[in-house]
Formats: structure tokens, C-alpha cells, sequence
């Protein structure tokens, strides 16, 4: 199945280059590579790659530009790759539609695994059946969107309405984080206070009620400064 899977990387260092082709063709994805933006653009246009994985630190463009031109027609799943580490770098990048974002440096399987997970959603997003009509399950958290019910080791957790739209939207993009504008914004509307307290109160709620040890959680991780990522669906 891998090798159908056409993966474009737009990345300027050549060592880098080099290590993630490297890397990307050893689990047999075809992959495509270029260190300007302007002939990823093109690329992106021509071969329709399945994946994008897009440094920031472009010598003709900044990736954020390039991220805004491609989001502005097509939602094919870009992961950012960049030695940036401010969060608000971070959060500006997951906002303009990064699907996730892995700072320099970092691992082989870090990579290799959030790439399995933007080709997951998206395999998601193209099948003809409704999207997320299959419950979410991992570690024995299943949530069922349709019956709106949600269980740990198969006894059933009441949560409040809005506690239920937080943890599905979580749970529709597992393994991706996001932020907390996107969250705010997909829960209480584009016009609301972006305040995290109220997100942070539910939020801690949801884990009293779902989280073995709150404090340790196994389902809903924190991306400190930027949103929340949740524990990968299990079911392929």
C-alpha cells in the first residue's frame, strides 16, 4: 500500500533532504523532493503528492506563505518541519492548516509516525463512507459518535454536551495536535473571547472522567503553549 503513497518534501538543507528521502523510501513511499518553493509549488500542482512534509526556512519563499497558497485550494496533509521553536511559530503554522508540526531535531519514528497518522485521516476523508461514523477505540476509551456515548473498559462516561463536542473533536483528528483557537473556535464559534480558561476548565474535566490518573493522562496529551493532541485511534 506504501508505495502508492507519493510524498513531496520541500527542504533546503541537503544533508536533511538526503536523511528523510532516505528514510521515506525505506518504507517504500515514492518520494519527491526539491529545495524551493517555487518548484514545490509546482510539484504540489503537477504530481497531486499524497503528503507534504515543508521546512519553513525556504530560500525563496517562507514556508508559511507557502502553506497559505496551498491551503487557499486544496487540503492535502502537510506536516512542517523546521528548526522554529517559538510556539507561536508553532500555532501560527497549525492554524493556517498544518496538519501537525515536528521541530528540528528530531527522530526517525517521530517522523515516520506522524506521517502514518496524516495518511490515516486522509485516507479517512477519502472514502465514500460518512467520516467518523466508525467509533474512535484506543487503550479501551471507545467513543461513538452516532449514540453520542462514550466508554473506559466498557463502562459508560457521562459527559456534558460540550465536554462530548471537545473530546470528538479531538478524537476525529487523533494523533494531530490542535490548537487552542481551533478548538475554541470549532466549539464555541469564530467570535468568541479566544480565552483558554474555559477550554482549560473542560478540558480538566474531561480528564477527571476519562483519565485513569488525571495527572498522567494516557488519552489527552497537552502541547504546552499551542493545544492538545489525542492518543492515536488504534483501529486501521
Amino acid at each position: 500500500m506504501n508505495s502508492k503513497i507519493t510524498i513531496l518534501l520541500i527542504e533546503d538543507e541537503d544533508s536533511i533532504s538526503k536523511l528523510i528521502s532516505k528514510l521515506l523510501t525505506a518504507q517504500n513511499y515514492k518520494v519527491l523532493c526539491t529545495s524551493s518553493a517555487k518548484d514545490g509549488l509546482s510539484i504540489i500542482t503537477s504530481h497531486c503528492p499524497d503528503v507534504v512534509i515543508l521546512d519553513l526556512g525556504l530560500p525563496d519563499m517562507d514556508g508559511l506563505d507557502v502553506l497559505r497558497q496551498v491551503r487557499s485550494w486544496s487540503s492535502l496533509p502537510i506536516i512542517v518541519v523546521s528548526a522554529r521553536t517559538q510556539e507561536k511559530e508553532k500555532v501560527l503554522a497549525l492554524d493556517l492548516g498544518a496538519d501537525d508540526y515536528i521541530s528540528k531535531p528530531f527522530g526517525n519514528a517521530e517522523l515516520l509516525a506522524r506521517v502514518r497518522t496524516v495518511i490515516r485521516h486522509s485516507n479517512k476523508l477519502n472514502t465514500t463512507t460518512p467520516l467518523y461514523k466508525r467509533p474512535y477505540y484506543a487503550k479501551g476509551l471507545k467513543i461513538d459518535f452516532e449514540k453520542h456515548l462514550v466508554t473506559v473498559n466498557d463502562v459508560p462516561v457521562h459527559l456534558t454536551q460540550i465536554e462530548f463536542k471537545i473530546i470528538s473533536l479531538l478524537a476525529q483528528n487523533s494523533g494531530s495536535v490542535i490548537t487552542y483557537s481551533n478548538i475554541i473556535s470549532n466549539i464555541w464559534g469564530p467570535y468568541v473571547d479566544d480565552n483558554n480558561r474555559i477550554l482549560r476548565v473542560n478540558m480538566a474535566n474531561i480528564r477527571r472522567k476519562i483519565e485513569p490518573t488525571p495527572s498522567e493522562p494516557q488519552y489527552l496529551f497537552t502541547e504546552v503553549g499551542i493545544g492538545y493532541r489525542m492518543l492515536e485511534d488504534e483501529q486501521e
